[in-house]
């Protein structure tokens, strides 16, 4: 269960009601939570992205798959990598699309655990404040979403990055579509505070794991490939702070790729609902070890010394593995 630590309750009810009336402009503070982690210290959950299609393009599929994975593996908890509803996010914070697609379609035992989430492209598309508000949490309390924030566990700490306002094309492709740029404002002070903050709170971590959670890729080779404002704006804070893993969605798939210049992985888990056979860009990099065009998930466990992440397909197979291990440093 998430708790907010020492006086972060009432500074994250401030936040939500000020946020919520607009006040705040350009602010990306990063809210902290605090996860128990297994009494042995060990941490497991799964990691979705790209998925709320009121069940369709197979959602309903992967769902019952990831309540059988949470299950098996005993989750703490669940991240979403954003673009949690489609075509345009929510309409309001009273959207019956929130229940539609998420309510009602993960209702398995082993998921009614907290879901911590980002907001994708398509979710600013909608009205991205309802998606942060309390007020869901009162429909579904097991959802949580916030523009950036952390979560401690102990064992890890994992970093949610709002990267939506990083990439340029979103706000000069207006007449196509409309996004929900509310409290972000302007837009380079609003990335420059979060960088800021996120660098701090990286380098003060002393847990064992270090992760990032946003919705954009940094490296991928699926259909959107990689994000240049990620790599030039916030790939340098990641190498410079030693993360372990750079998780994320956007691309329709499931995908690993290797840092050259530094330890991180990067890892896609975007493939919740609707995916595109042969949806693929580049085929001959030679730090990619897996990609896998269909719909699935992902489930990491974390000890003191090992860090195991598996990626399964629609059917609940295996398809790929990775094992770090602190010591060695080593993936296969």
């Amino acid at each position: 269960m998430a708790y907010l630590s020492g006086n972060s309750f009432f500074v994250y009810f401030l936040f939500t009601i000020i946020f919520g009336l607009g006040i705040l402009h350009a602010s990306a503070e990063l809210q902290r939570f605090t996860h128990t982690p297994k009494s042995d210290g060990s941490l497991s959950f799964l990691v979705l992205g790209d998925w709320g299609r009121r069940g369709e393009y197979n959602q309903s599929e992967v769902a019952f798959q990831m309540g059988e994975v949470g299950e098996k593996l005993d989750i703490d908890f669940v991240i979403s990598t954003g673009d949690n509803f489609y075509d345009d996010g929510l309409t309001s914070e009273h959207d019956p699309n929130f229940e539609e697609s998420f309510s009602k379609i993960y209702t398995a035992k082993s998921l009614q655990k907290q879901w911590y989430s980002v907001l994708g492209n398509h979710d600013y598309r909608g009205d991205a404040e309802a998606q942060l508000s309390p007020f869901l949490r009162q429909i579904d309390s097991k959802w949580l979403c916030l523009r950036s924030f952390i979560v401690d566990s102990e064992l890890a700490e994992i970093f949610f990055v709002d990267t939506t306002p990083f990439v340029q094309e979103y706000f000069t492709e207006s007449e196509e579509h409309n996004y929900d740029w509310k409290g972000i404002y302007p837009p380079k002070t609003y990335i420059s505070n979060l960088l800021k903050d996120l660098d701090m709170a990286l380098r003060e971590s002393t847990a064992k794991w270090k992760i990032v959670v946003g919705h954009h890729a940094i490296k991928s080779i699926g259909h959107h490939g990689d994000t240049q404002e990620l790599i030039s704006q916030l790939l340098p804070i990641l190498q410079a702070n030693n993360i372990d893993f750079y998780m994320n969605g956007h691309d329709h798939c499931l995908e690993h790729i290797n840092d050259t210049k530094s330890p991180i992985q990067f890892l896609t888990s975007g493939a919740g609902s609707k995916a595109w056979r042969g949806d693929i860009e580049e085929t001959n990099r030679k730090d990619v070890n897996f990609f896998y065009d269909g719909q699935g998930f992902m489930s990491v466990q974390l000890t003191q010394t090992d860090a195991i992440i598996l990626f399964y397909d629609v059917f609940g197979k295996v398809l790929h593995r990775i094992i770090s291990s602190k010591e060695l440093r080593s993936s296969m």
